[in-house]
Parts: C-alpha cells; sequence; structure tokens
C-alpha cells in the first residue's frame, strides 16, 4: 500500500516562499512519475508540476514556471514543491500524486493512482 503525507504548508506573507514535502512508503520514488496539484473549495484540483522519474523531465503549469521547482531526494523517498514569489492567489490545499506506472498527460488527476491527504498553504496579503 503507497502513502503519501505532505506537509511544509503553512501562513506566510506575499511574496514569501514556502517548501512542501511529500514522503513516501510503500513504494521508490525514484522510478515514480509524480505530481503535486492544488485545490480549492469548490473547485476542480488544479495541475502544477510533474517529475516523470529521478533525472527525468520535468513539466510545470505556466503560473508556476519560474517561481516554482519539483525535486525529489532518494534517500529520503520524498518529493519536494518549492514554491516562490507567493502571491493571495497561491492560497489552496496542495496535494502530491504518484502514479502505478507512466501515464499521460501528467498534467491530469485522473492518471495519478495515489494521493496524499494534503496540506493547507495560505499566503497573506
Amino acid at each position: 500500500q503507497v502513502q503519501l503525507v505532505e506537509s511544509g504548508g503553512g501562513l506566510v506573507q506575499a511574496g514569501g516562499s514556502l517548501r512542501l514535502s511529500c514522503a513516501a512508503s510503500g513504494r521508490t520514488l525514484s522510478t515514480t512519475a509524480m505530481g503535486w496539484f492544488r485545490q480549492a473549495p469548490g473547485k476542480e484540483r488544479e495541475f502544477l508540476a510533474a517529475s516523470t522519474r529521478s533525472g527525468g523531465p520535468t513539466y510545470y503549469a505556466d503560473y508556476v514556471k519560474g517561481r516554482g521547482t519539483i525535486s525529489r531526494d532518494n534517500p529520503k523517498n520524498t518529493l519536494y514543491l518549492q514554491m516562490n514569489s507567493l502571491e493571495p492567489e497561491d492560497t489552496d490545499v496542495y496535494y502530491c500524486a504518484a502514479q502505478k506506472r507512466l501515464r499521460v498527460p501528467f498534467t491530469t488527476p485522473r492518471t495519478y493512482d495515489y494521493w496524499g491527504q494534503g496540506t493547507q498553504v495560505t499566503v497573506a496579503s
């Protein structure tokens, strides 16, 4: 059974930064396609970034490019999302997700099989 646990969310001032973590158990992340999404109440889950495998290609939503970085720590079996220049519009619950096998498109929640419980990010103006 794969379990994903996010952490690192919280309250930050506009212009600030956060590093979100996603610790995995039950599966080695280095060969697993992983993604970060976010969701506001009443809205669809929104793609942020994806990593196909350790050292492999990464993909970013346009509104994340230049201020977000997805990365992995293989010994810790942990995925990260560094977000800079945060704005109040970035306030959401942030989720990490993993695929059982490589599927496209990476930007669509339906191609992911495992999800964490989410971590709240609140950006104050």
